[in-house]
């Protein structure tokens, strides 16, 4: 049996996981065995020695108290709910992209700024 997974680090994991290159591919593909080979050798390249099935298993552990914290906080009248690294995984699993608002881009310009303040300005002038 391995050692059990340190705070710190599951910290470098979800570091390690977070990163965008090993999000998309674990989004955009089936067979992850390559993806997880590289979830590894990051986290031996921060000291850490866990193989890719370890690395995959206590990904799938934390995804799943994520959702289940999720779904128990989505059902009114329930007490607000927690899990361990739940603001980290928030950030990678669902939390990121509803809390950024889009981007608008002005190319003619060269400035950017939030979907909302371009449209507020346009109504504004």
């Amino acid at each position: 049996r391995a050692p059990a997974w340190t705070e710190c680090e599951v910290h470098d994991l979800i570091a390690v996981w977070g990163n965008e290159t090993v999000l998309a591919e674990l989004r955009s593909k089936r067979r992850n065995a390559n993806t997880y080979a590289k979830v590894s050798k990051g986290m031996k390249d921060r000291g850490y020695n866990r193989d890719m099935q370890q690395c995959r298993v206590k990904i799938k552990e934390l995804r799943q108290a994520y959702q289940r914290t999720r779904d128990v906080n989505s059902r009114s009248g329930s007490e607000p709910q927690t899990c361990r690294f739940y603001d980290e995984l928030h950030a990678i699993l669902g939390g990121a992209a509803s809390t950024n608002p889009p981007m608008f881009y002005d190319s003619v310009s060269g400035s950017s700024e939030t979907t909302e303040e371009h449209f507020q300005k346009e109504e504004d002038d």
